[in-house]
């Protein structure tokens, strides 16, 4: 399939979790392995594709353990976005709080830190959208 000849509808979604802790005030970012489609990301929220057999937050929350290693619970879709130079990817942003478990990276990532949310756009080499650094502007 050639992405660039379709107009609209078809989408690659990929689930993103804003993990945030209440009690220390931070989020977790993962340092990403170096991709080959994608050059220029480096830190990232955890999450990754979902899938069709379940609801998109169980995804969110699998994919926190999976490759963070925490327990979260997601609380709610805070934003989404499509790329126009990557015009098959959906990323949907849930806010998910901490539970528990120690962060270890794992599946694609090389660290984790846990940040204050204003630090966020000191780590992302990627742009990270207005409305997105807003609502992490109501965490601090």
């Amino acid at each position: 399939m050639n992405w660039k000849d379709e107009k609209e509808g078809i989408f690659l979604v990929n689930v993103l979790g804003i993990i945030y802790d209440p009690k220390t005030k931070q989020i977790l970012i993962g340092k990403r392995v170096n991709d080959k489609y994608i050059s220029q990301l480096s830190w990232v929220f955890p999450g990754g594709k979902a899938g069709y057999e379940q609801d998109l937050e169980t995804y969110v929350v699998t994919k926190a353990r999976e490759k963070a290693g925490v327990k979260v619970d997601a609380k709610n879709v805070i934003f989404a976005k499509t790329y126009p130079e990557k015009r098959e990817f959906l990323s949907i942003y849930y806010y998910c709080e901490y539970i528990d478990g120690e962060p270890s990276p794992n599946e694609g990532l090389l660290e984790l830190k846990w940040v204050k949310p204003s630090e966020v756009v000191n780590y992302f080499t990627t742009s990270l959208h207005p409305k997105l650094l807003e609502y992490l502007k109501t965490l601090d």
